[in-house]
C-alpha cells in the first residue's frame, strides 16, 4: 500500500514538470543493465508579477568586440566514404558506474577521457577509467543556494583550449536565487582538482522567481561561449521576457571570453549590436526555457530543446550559416500552436522541427546528435527525452524539410541531461536514481 501511494504522489509531482518543477520522490527502478562499462578511451511557481528584471554583469561597462571575430570552419571535411544515416528505433542503457550522483545536472569531458558529472547541489566529479574519483574537481556548495526546483549547479564547459589555458566556465545559482556565470582555472598541481581560489564572476542575471533558470553553458563551432536563459519563471511569462529583447532572459546568450580578460565581451557580429533597445549579448530569443541544447559536432547545426508550458514540448534547430537573432516564438505560441488564443501573429517566427503533447509527457530534456564511431546504427540521430516519462526519441531529417521521430527506450527514470564525451558517445543521467549511463544498442 505505502508504494501504490508514493507512485501516487510521484505522478501528481511529476505532472508538475509542465511547469518545470523538479519535485523529489523515491527513486524508480531504472530498466538499464547494471554491468559497469569497461574503461573509457583515454583519446514552475505561481507568483506575485515584479517589474521587469535588468540582467547585471561584473564587468561595467561590457566592451564590444572590435576584433575580427573567429572564422568557424563551417563544413565539415568530407569522407571518402559517407557514413549512412537510418533511424534508430532501439537503444538499451548501460549504467557507466555504481556510484549514485546527487541530482546530476550535466556530463561533459574537457578534451580527454574523463568525464565530468555536476551536481545540482554544487559539486562536480571525475569518472575516470569507469570509477568516481573520491575528491570532487570542484567543490562549491557554500556558493550555491536552493536545489529545489532548477536552482543550482546547472553546468560546466572547458575551454576549447583547456589543455593549454586550464580554463572552465560553470552555470549556477547563487544564495540569493541568481544566475551567476563565471571563470575558473584548474589547480596548477593536479589536473583532477580546480583552483578554488580562481572564480571571476563574469556575468550575474537577476532571477525573479525560482524555476526556468536555462543553465546551458556550451562553446560552438565559432569559439563564443553560449548560454541558454529562461523567462524568469512562474508560468505563461508574466514578465513578458521571451519577446523583450531589452531582457537577457528568455534568449540564448552568446559571448567572447577571451577578447576581455577579465570579463567577456561582445563578438562584433552579434545580430542586435547596432539595436540601442536591445542587449548586445542576444544571439536568439522567444524561448521559454532553454534548459538543454548543443552543436552538432560535425554540421555545427544548433539544436535547442524548449520547455514548453501546460500543452507542448518543442525541439528547435538553428541550421550552420544563421547570423542569429531568430525568434523561437514564446510567448506567441507554444510549439507550432498559438499560446492562449486560436490565432496569432506568426510572422517571422521560427517553428521547431519536433513537438510532442502532454499525453506523452511534461518537460522536454535535448540531447545530442550522435557522432561517434563506436556505434555506427546511431551516426546521425538526435536523442531527445521526457523528464517526466523517461520516455526517450530519436530524430533524423527526411530530407524534404520534414523531420522523422521514433520512441527509442521507455521508463529511463528522470532525464535531467544528455551528455557526449570526447568520442561523440553518448549518455543519458537519471537525476532521481542518480545514476550514468551510456546509450547503446
Amino acid at each position: 500500500m505505502n508504494r501504490i501511494i508514493w507512485i501516487l504522489v510521484g505522478v501528481l509531482l511529476l505532472a508538475a514538470c509542465g511547469t518545470n518543477e523538479v519535485v523529489e520522490t523515491p527513486p524508480p527502478t531504472i530498466k538499464a543493465t547494471a554491468t559497469p562499462l569497461p574503461p573509457l578511451p583515454t583519446a514552475p511557481i505561481v507568483a506575485t508579477q515584479t517589474a521587469v528584471p535588468i540582467a547585471t554583469s561584473t564587468e561595467t561597462p561590457v566592451p564590444q568586440d572590435t576584433a575580427v571575430p573567429p572564422t568557424p570552419t563551417m563544413t565539415p571535411t568530407p569522407t571518402e566514404t559517407p557514413i549512412p544515416v537510418t533511424a534508430v528505433t532501439s537503444i538499451t542503457l548501460a549504467r557507466v558506474t555504481d556510484y549514485n550522483f546527487f541530482k546530476p545536472t550535466y556530463l561533459t569531458h574537457a578534451g580527454d577521457g574523463r568525464l565530468f558529472v555536476t551536481e545540482q547541489h554544487g559539486v562536480i566529479r571525475i569518472i575516470q577509467d569507469g570509477v568516481v574519483l573520491p575528491e570532487p574537481f570542484l567543490y562549491i556548495v557554500d556558493k550555491v543556494g536552493s536545489t529545489e526546483l532548477e536552482q543550482g549547479l546547472l553546468s560546466v564547459a572547458f575551454h576549447p583550449n583547456y589543455a593549454e589555458n586550464g580554463t572552465f566556465f560553470i552555470n549556477y545559482t547563487n544564495t540569493g536565487g541568481d544566475t551567476v556565470v563565471s571563470r575558473w582555472q584548474v589547480n596548477a598541481d593536479n589536473p583532477n582538482v580546480a583552483a578554488y581560489g580562481s572564480e571571476q564572476v563574469l556575468l550575474t542575471i537577476h532571477q525573479p522567481y525560482a524555476n526556468h533558470n536555462g543553465g546551458q553553458l556550451q562553446f560552438g563551432p565559432d569559439g563564443y561561449l553560449y548560454l541558454g536563459m529562461g523567462d524568469g519563471g512562474a508560468a505563461n511569462d508574466p514578465l513578458l521576457a521571451g519577446q523583450d529583447l531589452s531582457n537577457l532572459l528568455g534568449k540564448l546568450l552568446r559571448l567572447d571570453v577571451d577578447f576581455n580578460p577579465g570579463g567577456y565581451a561582445i563578438p562584433a557580429d552579434n545580430p542586435f549590436v547596432n539595436d540601442d533597445t536591445a542587449r548586445n549579448e542576444i544571439w536568439a530569443y522567444g524561448l521559454r526555457n532553454p534548459w538543454r541544447f548543443s552543436f552538432d559536432r560535425l554540421t555545427h547545426d544548433l539544436y535547442i530543446a524548449d520547455v514548453g508550458q501546460n500543452l507542448w514540448e518543442e525541439v528547435d534547430v538553428q541550421p550552420v550559416g544563421s547570423t542569429g537573432g531568430e525568434n523561437y516564438g514564446w510567448n506567441v505560441m507554444e510549439a507550432t500552436h498559438c499560446f492562449e488564443s486560436d490565432t496569432c501573429d506568426q510572422t517571422g517566427l521560427v517553428l521547431p522541427i519536433f513537438e510532442y503533447g502532454h499525453e506523452l509527457g511534461c518537460s522536454i530534456t535535448g540531447g545530442y546528435v550522435y557522432r561517434g564511431m563506436q556505434y555506427l546504427d546511431f551516426y546521425g540521430n538526435y536523442f531527445a527525452a521526457d523528464y517526466c516519462q523517461g520516455t526517450v526519441w530519436s530524430l533524423i531529417p527526411n530530407g524534404d524539410g520534414s523531420w522523422q521521430s521514433h520512441v527509442v527506450y521507455q521508463g529511463a527514470g528522470n532525464p535531467s541531461s544528455f551528455g557526449e564525451d570526447v568520442n561523440g558517445d553518448l549518455y543519458l543521467l537519471d537525476q532521481l536514481s542518480g545514476g550514468v549511463f551510456q546509450i547503446r544498442p
